[in-house]
């Protein structure tokens, strides 16, 4: 691997990287300034969305379009090609979602995403109010427009990627953030069909807790951490880290040749060479 590089930095709170190798650019937020920004390196820094509604994770879909989390309007949303946006999800089983946090696409077009409470514990990240759901679930919303709570269980759900086969699920949970005796452990589930198997503890993040999180194109899962990014075998062996100086929110990779990762940490945003790509190489677009 190479020199960690701080590409861009003096923001509140990074979250939600995509790279859109198709126009050779990183999106990420900065969730409490509302605001969604771009990165390129023959550009630099500029803002993609202002008013974003506290905007947290995001992906891409099968055609390339941005999905994000949005806090402040506690869903779901799509920007189509023309700029507009589309609300793919708000509530279940008519009541209001907590605070969509972070999301991801399967290879057939469903949309998994999680659904925390940070949003609306304070105004911060969104606006304070009372959750209207009784559990803090992940969620599964099919091609069909259908909505399922496929997990309902954790304290604090948050990141989560597919392996890149797409037979196991990983999720973390993050409810040590405002209660120490949850633990800080990413959680693995067998995918099947449109539900899933709990698989048990896939690996315990030593140092603060796990938030956003990637596979590569091996298997192994790169996970955010307080003292940096973790990365694990596909058995749940910690294999090494990558110290970052902030506390890590989220990663992706990306980069002109699919070997970069781009790591979002509390103020600022860096760069590495990690030598393998990642898993969902066809949210890249050309990369």
């Amino acid at each position: 691997m190479s020199e960690l590089e701080l590409i861009a930095e003096g923001f509140t709170w990074t979250e939600g990287p995509v790279w859109f190798g198709d126009h050779d650019c990183l999106l990420f937020s900065d969730i409490p300034s509302q605001r969604i920004l771009r990165w390129s390196e023959a550009e630099g820094l500029s803002i993609y969305r202002t008013a974003s509604g506290f905007n947290n994770g995001n992906t891409r879909d099968r055609e390339g379009r941005l999905i994000g989390c949005r806090h402040g309007y506690r869903d779901v949303v799509r920007t189509e090609t023309d700029g507009r946006l589309t609300v793919l999800a708000d509530s279940f089983e008519g009541k209001r979602l907590n605070s969509p946090n972070d999301v991801i696409v399967g290879s057939d077009g469903t949309i998994w995403f999680t659904d925390p409470t940070y949003g609306i514990i304070s105004n911060f990240e969104g606006y304070k109010a009372n959750p209207e759901q009784s559990s803090r679930n992940v969620y599964r919303l099919g091609t069909d427009g259908e909505l399922s709570a496929v997990v309902t269980d954790f304290a604090q759900p948050n990141g989560l990627c597919f392996s890149p086969d797409e037979t196991r699920l990983y999720v973390a949970e993050s409810g040590s953030s405002h209660d120490d005796t949850v633990p800080s452990v990413i959680r693995q589930f067998k995918v099947i069909g449109a539900g899933l198997r709990d698989a048990g503890v896939f690996a315990t993040i030593d140092t603060g807790l796990p938030d956003g999180m990637r596979c590569d194109a091996q298997g192994n899962l790169w996970s955010s951490a307080a003292d940096g990014v973790h990365c694990f075998a596909p058995d749940g062996t910690l294999l090494g880290k990558i110290r970052v100086p902030q506390v890590v929110s989220n990663l992706c990779f990306g980069g002109p040749d699919g070997y970069r990762m781009f790591i979002t940490a509390t103020s600022g945003v860096y760069r590495i060479f990690v030598d393998v790509k990642g898993a969902e190489s066809w949210t890249r677009g050309r990369s």
